[in-house]
């Protein structure tokens, strides 16, 4: 059975083992007192689950090599026949033919009349019709240049006067008037704003400061100092108890899981002998001992015998039709000769090929070279 690899992975080396428990640290009587018991009720639980785990694994195997995989292979089979060789024949013997009658159709009726347009259509045209344009552009470009020299000339001695008369008057009006405000006004407001701002905000940061360190203190004291004293002096003993036997119960469950594969391999060991010493070896001792004799006897006896005469039953008949239908053609041909007379003999005929029995030479008449 494939019982015995799961117990044969799990085991450890003896020296590992002992190494291993020498680098450990020294054990308290609390996790001696928790080991035993704890390894004993774990040990009672888990080896009927280690059992039923085995079993389950074997049934399994056993349903994925006998039911599942031949299983597999039909479904896959089934499915290339139902699908992937109809769609293979619809693609080969379909879509390929038909996009290739398709294609050679486009370029026939789509492809040759398109090129010959754009050559001999299109072509011609689109250079006349450059032709034309750069005409039209050589002239747009001699009006363009007279409308911009025409323009420059505007913008030099009207624009550029008026533009400089503006900027002047903006200046003297409104620039240094500006100017003048932005430094003995706005800028002196602006700094006395600043300090007063610059007030507010250092009163209301010491306000929220002395706020905060009250809150801060009160958290502190009411909640902070309470839950670190509970973690100190509670929980983390507490946790270093029940980590203790969270470990041991972790071991127990992996000392136990070994011995419940050993026990499982050893029940299954028995119940495979079992199994092979019920109904194998006495099916085996059956048939070789019983079974084998009598077919060799029935074969030898009656089935070789009885074949022979089947055989020679079976030429008979045949010769026997055979026979029979000789008869029955020639009564036929008896009957056909009575009443119509005796069939005409075929007229010989001249032919140009040497018959079989001759053979053809470079001398023969026959030829097409050498004829008479």
């Amino acid at each position: 059975m494939d019982l015995e690899k799961g117990p044969a992975r799990e085991q450890e080396p003896e020296a590992r083992r002992t190494a291993a428990g020498a680098q450990q640290a020294p054990e308290g009587c609390l996790v001696v007192a928790v080991r035993i018991p704890v390894r004993i009720v774990v040990l009672v639980l888990v080896v009927p689950v280690r059992m039923v785990w085995d079993a389950l694994v074997v049934g399994g195997r056993l349903l994925t090599d006998t039911v599942l995989r031949p299983a597999g292979r039909a479904v896959l089979w089934v499915g290339r026949a139902v699908l992937v060789w109809p769609c293979v024949a619809l693609w080969r013997y379909v879509v390929v033919p038909l996009a290739r009658l398709l294609g050679w159709l486009g370029y026939r009726l789509l492809v040759v009349p398109a090129v010959w347009a754009y050559r001999y259509v299109l072509t011609p045209v689109g250079h006349a019709l450059a032709w034309a344009a750069a005409g039209v552009g050589a002239g747009c470009g001699w009006v363009a240049r007279g409308v911009l020299a025409g323009l420059l000339w505007s913008y030099r001695w009207t624009v550029v006067p008026v533009g400089r008369g503006i900027a002047w008057l903006v200046r003297h009006l409104l620039v240094v008037p500006a100017a003048w405000l932005y430094r003995y006004v706005l800028t002196p407001t602006g700094h006395a704003i600043a300090w007063v701002a610059r007030g507010c905000v250092w009163l209301v940061r010491m306000i929220f400061t002395g706020l905060w360190l009250g809150v801060h203190w009160t958290l502190r004291v009411l909640l902070v100092v309470p839950v670190l004293a509970l973690w100190r002096w509670v929980l983390a003993p507490v946790g270093r108890r029940l980590a203790v036997v969270g470990r041991e119960i972790g071991e127990a469950l992996g000392h136990a899981w070994r011995v419940a594969g050993r026990v499982s391999l050893a029940v299954g060991r028995f119940l495979a002998n079992l199994f092979r010493w019920l109904l194998v070896e006495p099916t085996r001792w059956v048939y070789r001992t019983v079974l084998t004799p009598a077919g060799h006897f029935v074969r030898d006896v009656v089935w070789k015998p009885v074949a022979a005469v089947g055989r020679a039953v079976g030429r008979a008949t045949r010769q026997a039709l055979a026979t029979a239908r000789e008869t029955v053609r020639q009564a036929r041909a008896g009957v056909r000769s009575a009443l119509f007379g005796p069939p005409p003999e075929p007229k010989p005929v001249h032919r140009r090929e040497p018959r079989a029995a001759e053979a053809r030479t470079l001398g023969s008449s026959t030829t097409a070279l050498t004829k008479d």
